[in-house]
């Protein structure tokens, strides 16, 4: 490459020079270090960069995704709202996710207006548009979609509109999965996506107390390989810090203003998550001032727990790092992206879902 060559997060040539290095780097014993972002699971498989790891040095997805991490409880509430009369409004994703008995889409096959929208404040638009409807915007994501949610809320909507929240928050997710008393995580690569709102200070805490290295990564190859690299050498120096390997997106105090939105209109609360249980602080609850749009408050409906692991379905334990895609005997067999059992095939950001598209890719 010639001197003052724009710099390509793509060449193989600084791939394999950083996988020498990896190689250089890798302790003798395995370790296992997980990311918790779809998009790093899609770049790692899509791009083979699991074939560049030393022997030893496993990098799995955690519960990175928001429509697998979804509880069966939330998506039941969200099908008897729909079957009920509301104008149900979400993601794509969560309209094929299993309930305990119907997806979305199959109520709105049942008559149900089930509407995909892009954004929360395509909701907005719904309602406006149906003042003599309830509309209800099922509301998943973490932080980087959680601000959008807000703003549509702290910016006076119309009456007949309300949020189910199903947002979620990941430094909670991160530390519980270091609390488990199962816990095999010598590392993290901090979701790139997430961190540009929260800011790399928002895991020191939980790298301090849980004595683990966390490192924020980008989305492309040389982001990734790079991200790992940090990892493996604050094992190698015993130490274990946040280091921001994406500083060209993620600064240490992240989105003051989408910050500033999220603690107006929601607060902290325990949340379920999917396959993992309740969290502590976990999720996102509209604030008692905006109470009148809040749907869990303004819409009560009685759902049961439901059923978060179906038979044989090894979701649960691919969302806490314990088990890969292929390890699962339903995974290519009886769950696929067109008949998936459970939500780790559903969405897009899914590990299953991912193996499945991408999986067999041996090389950048």
């Amino acid at each position: 490459m010639s001197e003052g060559a724009a710099f390509q997060f793509r060449d193989p040539g600084r791939a394999r020079e950083l996988a020498a290095l990896l190689r250089r780097y890798a302790p003798p014993e395995p370790v296992r270090i997980v990311h918790v972002c779809g998009t790093h699971e899609m770049a790692i498989a899509q791009y083979g960069l699991r074939s560049l790891l030393p022997p030893g040095v496993e990098v799995l997805e955690g519960p990175g995704c928001p429509v697998c991490v979804t509880p069966t409880a939330d998506l039941d509430r969200a099908v008897k709202l729909a079957l009920g009369g509301a104008i149900l409004c979400t993601f794509g994703d969560m309209t094929r996710v299993p309930g305990t008995r119907l997806t979305l889409a199959e109520a709105r096959a049942r008559g149900a207006d089930v509407r995909i929208v892009l954004s929360a404040a395509d909701a907005v638009e719904v309602a406006r548009a149906h003042p003599g409807r309830t509309v209800v915007f099922f509301a998943v994501g973490f932080e980087t979609t959680a601000p959008g949610t807000a703003a549509v809320l702290l910016d006076h909507p119309p009456a007949n509109f309300f949020v189910l929240s199903a947002h979620k928050l990941i430094p909670p997710a991160l530390a519980a999965l270091l609390a488990a008393p199962s816990r095999r995580i010598a590392g993290f690569l901090a979701p790139g996506h997430v961190s540009t709102v929260i800011g790399a200070r928002a895991y020191r805490a939980i790298a301090a107390e849980h004595r683990v290295p966390i490192v924020v990564a980008g989305f492309e190859p040389l982001d990734i390989l790079y991200a790992v690299l940090l990892v493996l050498r604050q094992l190698r120096e015993g130490r274990a810090e946040v280091e921001n390997a994406y500083p060209r997106a993620v600064t240490e105090a992240g989105n003051v203003r989408a910050q500033e939105l999220l603690r107006e209109a929601f607060e902290p609360a325990p949340a379920r998550w999917r396959g993992i249980g309740e969290i502590p602080g976990s999720g996102l609850r509209v604030r008692d001032e905006l109470a009148a749009h809040d749907a869990a408050r303004a819409l009560p409906v009685e759902v049961e727990e439901g059923e978060e692991k179906p038979p044989g379905c090894r979701c649960a334990e691919v969302l806490l790092a314990q088990a890969v895609p292929s390890d699962c005997p339903l995974f290519r067999t009886r769950c696929t992206p067109l008949a998936p059992v459970g939500p780790c095939m559903v969405g897009a950001e899914g590990a299953c879902h991912v193996w499945y598209r991408y999986g067999g890719r041996p090389a950048l």
